[in-house]
């Protein structure tokens, strides 16, 4: 058998939207927008550089039907270049970029193959015997089992299944042409290579049955490094490199306080814990979501004060790394019990008790309901049409509010007076504060912020300079 490399990469994407970053902070976003076409030019980029025999993408080349023909242009600009080195390409459809929603069509250039969407199809590479086998998406749904539909291997060479699947499941994905890892084996291939599921996955090592992730992470869900895998197969051995590709990158924190802990040992904490995901990154955007959890005297007025600790833990984390932002700041902290006010006379309130009694009003939930409904309409770009375009659950927004409630009216003697002085409707203004902080940019007769001068930041293009590797 003779030695050959290859690529396998799937799930890429192009033309994905990122509103949500876009109503949080329009520099990340424009950062993060660029990365996801610029992942794919170093793909290309890393396939010239290590002279690969060929290219294999297993679906969602796109993310969706495209507006214009821009993105495909952008797709067969890069690909061209593989063409002009002799470098053929292997790429079906996945659910994402099925023939029923990618209707539009540019001519692709020589080399460049797509498996049929009606049965599966065999291309044969004779001078590697190598054999791919591989069926696309028609529709969007695919409920069939295609696996079991593909022709047995080519004897006398390296036989490759490529397939978009969940296989028997890959929660939070959706089910796409669902199959069992031993109806891949069934079909005598030397190698699986799957699309799909957006996080590395070695399935199975007999057959080797790989998903690659997605070559960029998209939202908060999508987390690490992203990228492909390289295939080496020689001397009758097949091993794989992952090959990280991204070029921004989404991470999580959570960060344990406790009562002792005074705004410096908080803020020093963060900046130490990001010094890991900054050297990872090497020179990459990091969107950063940070939760801090746990208990400490003063748990109110951490959301109360919101906006200063959000700014104080950016500024904290680009001490770190120029290009970490802070994509969400979670508050779940709790008081310490003994901090807790004891309702042992009329002259002390049960604060939180009483802002529970106001928020389970259904005048109130109808207030706020009319309010994120409000601001939705008025969202740019179709954000408001997402399950959470605010970023927020009702339920999560209306626990901030009750927290910066409970800071603003203190506890005891002196807030009994100013919370009888309260009523429901005066009560609902820190949602609308909160919800300020959600949309910068949103104006609306219940919600008035200033407009943002626009802004201008050259695109984020270029990767760092290697192409760092994980067995």
């Amino acid at each position: 058998m003779t030695s050959f490399r290859f690529i396998h990469a799937a799930d890429l994407h192009l033309g994905s939207p990122l509103s949500g970053l876009m109503l949080k902070d329009r520099q990340m976003a424009e950062r993060f927008a660029a990365a996801g076409r610029a992942a794919f030019s170093a793909l290309i980029e890393y396939a010239l550089v290590e002279k690969v025999d060929f290219l294999v993408i297993a679906g969602d080349v796109y993310d969706g039907a495209w507006k214009d023909n821009h993105i495909g242009l952008f797709f067969n600009r890069e690909i061209a270049r593989l063409s002009r080195a002799g470098i053929p390409v292997y790429f079906l459809r996945g659910n994402h970029d099925a023939e029923s929603i990618v209707t539009r069509t540019i001519e692709m250039p020589e080399g460049v193959h797509e498996f049929s969407t009606r049965k599966p199809e065999t291309f044969v590479l004779d001078e590697l015997k190598v054999a791919l086998h591989g069926q696309g998406f028609a529709e969007r749904v695919a409920a069939d089992n295609l696996a079991l539909s593909y022709p047995p291997a080519v004897p006398g060479h390296f036989n490759i299944g490529v397939l978009h699947t969940s296989l028997s499941g890959r929660p939070p994905h959706a089910v796409y042409a669902p199959c069992s890892v031993a109806d891949l084996a069934s079909r005598g291939y030397d190698y699986w290579a799957l699309g799909h599921v957006h996080a590395f996955e070695a399935v199975s090592t007999d057959p080797l049955t790989i998903y690659p992730g997605n070559l960029q992470g998209r939202n908060i869900r999508e987390t690490g490094p992203k990228g492909a895998v390289l295939v080496t197969v020689a001397d009758g051995y097949t091993r794989y490199e992952r090959v990280m590709l991204d070029c921004a990158r989404f991470e999580t924190l959570t960060m344990t306080v406790t009562p002792d802990m005074r705004d410096g040992d908080i803020l020093g904490l963060v900046e130490h814990a990001a010094r890991d995901f900054a050297e990872a990154a090497d020179q990459r955007p990091i969107a950063l979501r940070l939760r801090l959890e746990g208990m400490h005297q003063a748990s109110a007025h951490f959301s109360a004060a919101r906006g200063d600790w959000h700014d104080d833990l950016q500024a904290a984390l680009q001490r770190v790394h120029a290009e970490l932002w802070l994509e969400k700041l979670v508050i779940d902290l709790q008081p310490p019990e003994d901090a807790r006010p004891q309702s042992d006379d009329e002259t002390t309130l049960d604060i939180e008790r009483m802002i529970d009694a106001i928020a389970a009003e259904n005048e109130m939930m109808q207030e706020l309901d009319a309010l994120i409904e409000e601001i939705k309409n008025k969202l740019p770009g179709g954000i408001g049409a997402s399950d959470e375009p605010l970023g927020e659950a009702p339920s999560a927004i209306l626990a901030e509010a009750r927290a910066i409630l409970a800071a603003r009216l203190g506890s005891g003697a002196d807030a009994c007076a100013s919370f009888r002085s309260n009523s429901s409707a005066t009560a609902i203004s820190p949602i609308v504060s909160f919800l300020s902080g959600l949309t910068p940019r949103c104006t609306s007769s219940m919600v008035r912020t200033r407009p943002e001068s626009p802004r201008h930041f050259p695109p984020f293009l270029i990767c760092s300079s290697g192409f760092p590797r994980e067995r």
